[in-house]
């Protein structure tokens, strides 16, 4: 497996400057007080939709780091083989409609803005479109779920960046909603697709004890899993990342046998993987590695798995190539029945989800009042001091956050 989005912009100046927005200004974890917000910014990583796109946008998501285009080609044949065009962009158009729809549905009268990291549209010019329209105050909504380097603190990152750049960080200023890992929405869809693959199996014949649920995620460097979550609490050596994963699973295991929706009543082994590394072989990453678990099964006595792409919000390329070509090649070479579960998309769990934490966000609500599945939750407002640390770059301006 390739990939090249975790380590994007490590090799960038290191010199921090100094930033931090009025909401993180008191240090406090949560909201204090209700916020009218002028609008919603949907940020997300971006992607190619061409063939011509897909080399310059390698070059954004590696910008800093002198990688060849020869390089570059190796993963690109990722994007080549689904016609250059990355599902990515068409997944947020359409969750930013079924956002709006939701929230006019209920009375909120925001926009949202859509911007990347990565690709058209960018942050930048979305955050300067913001402005000329007068809204000044804006809530953003990073496409990824868990706390991380890449999943949390570099969107923050691009939110101080964006500011800075459009010389609009004294008259705008940008928020970011909690990390959603265990909100209810963002995990419903799960458990219900989950649930199905499960009972499909073994209407098939295969009895639960010969299936295996493997739930994958995007593998990080050891490092930066260690450093993600705030540096005043233990995670155990994966951080928060590692931990956030291993208990949103095991919530949805707990969920299945407890709401009866396992057909015998017998709970498949099951536990997290990781896929999608990138970096030389030398950087210790995360594992084990998906495929690699996947060839083991037999072994095991397993007659089939279940790919649960729980650290992924849609269908993106990490999810078409990684799981849907090499993961499932894999479980045909191991002999084993293997089906790929659903992403939470523009599920409407998953959508009313996002606009309950919206609510949440401008409403206020006390933390003791949030939902959330797991012991973690609910996440911080404001991340704290040191949160999600890459050693590699340095601490860069950071906005929704306690400096550093």
């Amino acid at each position: 497996m390739s990939s090249l989005s975790s380590e994007a912009n490590q090799d960038e100046p290191t010199e921090v400057v100094p930033f931090a927005t009025e909401a993180s200004a008191s240090g406090a974890p949560y909201a204090q007080a209700p916020m009218a917000y002028d609008a919603i910014l949907l940020a997300g990583f971006g992607g190619p939709e061409g063939q011509e796109d897909v080399i310059p946008f390698l070059r954004n998501v590696t910008r800093g780091r002198g990688i060849p285009d020869e390089r570059l080609e190796e993963v690109a044949h990722h994007y080549r083989h689904f016609g250059g065009v990355s599902p990515i962009n068409e997944h947020n158009r359409q969750l930013r409609q079924a956002i709006e729809d939701e929230l006019t549905r209920r009375g909120i009268d925001v926009p949202i803005y859509w911007g990347n990291r990565n690709w058209a549209p960018y942050l930048e010019d979305t955050v300067k479109e913001a402005a000329a329209a007068g809204h000044t105050r804006l809530l953003g909504l990073a496409t990824s779920a868990y706390s991380s380097y890449s999943s949390c603190r570099q969107y923050r990152e691009d939110f101080a960046r964006a500011l800075v750049s459009t010389d609009l960080a004294s008259t705008v200023r940008i928020d970011k909603i909690r990390q959603f890992f265990d909100a209810p929405g963002f995990v419903e869809p799960f458990v219900e697709s989950v649930g199905q693959a499960l009972r499909q199996l073994t209407e098939e014949g295969i009895p639960a004890g010969s299936i295996r649920v493997l739930f994958s995620t995007h593998s990080i460097p050891t490092d930066d899993a260690r450093r993600s979550g705030p540096r005043d609490q233990d995670f155990g050596p994966g951080g928060a990342y590692a931990a956030q994963h291993e208990a949103v699973a095991e919530h949805i295991m707990q969920r299945l046998q407890t709401d009866g929706l396992i057909s015998d009543g017998a709970l498949p082994g099951w536990e997290v993987v990781y896929q999608s590394r990138s970096g030389p072989a030398s950087q210790p990453w995360l594992e084990p590695d998906v495929c690699d678990r996947i060839s083991q099964l037999p072994q095991e006595s397993a007659q089939a798995v279940v790919i649960v792409p729980l650290g992924f919000l849609s269908d993106h390329m990490e999810v078409m190539w990684d799981l849907d070509e090499e993961a499932m090649e894999a479980a045909e070479e191991a002999g084993l029945r293997a089906i790929r579960t659903a992403t939470p998309g523009v599920h409407p769990a998953f959508v009313r989800g996002v606009v309950d934490l919206i609510q949440e966000r401008m409403d206020a609500v006390a933390p003791e009042k949030r939902e959330h599945l797991t012991a973690l939750g609910p996440w911080f407002d404001v991340c704290r001091p040191g949160c999600c640390e890459n050693i590699r770059a340095g601490f860069k301006p950071a906005a929704a956050g306690v400096r550093p």
